[in-house]
């Protein structure tokens, strides 16, 4: 394979955009450097949560191992629906009653058999595994990132 530079890459990538998204030079460089700066405002309109795990269990349907979450994020926005490729380090009984961060204003992503309605948020480890964000106290579930 050439060697590609990261602008090439997201170009490649940007065959994958959202509809609506507008690809121009400025946001394929962009999207091509990590360290890109953005306005506050922006950072704003991603709407991370933290909520409890109120259920998980394991998805066969899916391409790559994952578990079907759903999320308790308070009264006021309710549970969701997440999924979720964690199964090399967790298991479902590890995760239910457990807080977790995530979007909650993407669109709704169908996955197979099954509806994602929220995105849990992770970094990887040094083996490429998700370990899953979360706050390190107990927090009010549907609590905003900020």
């Amino acid at each position: 394979m050439p060697f590609l530079t990261p602008l090439d890459r997201a170009r490649l990538d940007a065959r994958r955009h959202l509809p609506g998204d507008e690809l121009t030079e400025a946001t394929l460089t962009q999207k091509a450097d990590p360290a890109a700066r953005i306005a506050f405002d922006t950072f704003l309109k991603v709407d991370i949560r933290v909520g409890t795990v109120v259920s998980a269990e394991e998805f066969p349907e899916a391409r790559k191992p994952a578990f079907k979450l759903v999320i308790d994020f308070g009264r006021e926005i309710g549970t969701r629906t997440s999924s979720a490729q964690i199964t090399r380090r967790y298991r479902p009984d590890d995760l239910v009653g457990r807080q977790v961060a995530a979007v909650i204003n993407f669109a709704p992503k169908q996955v197979g058999p099954f509806v994602s309605e929220a995105l849990t948020l992770g970094f990887p480890d040094d083996d490429g595994q998700v370990v899953l964000v979360a706050p390190t106290l107990p927090v009010p579930n549907g609590g905003r990132l900020f």
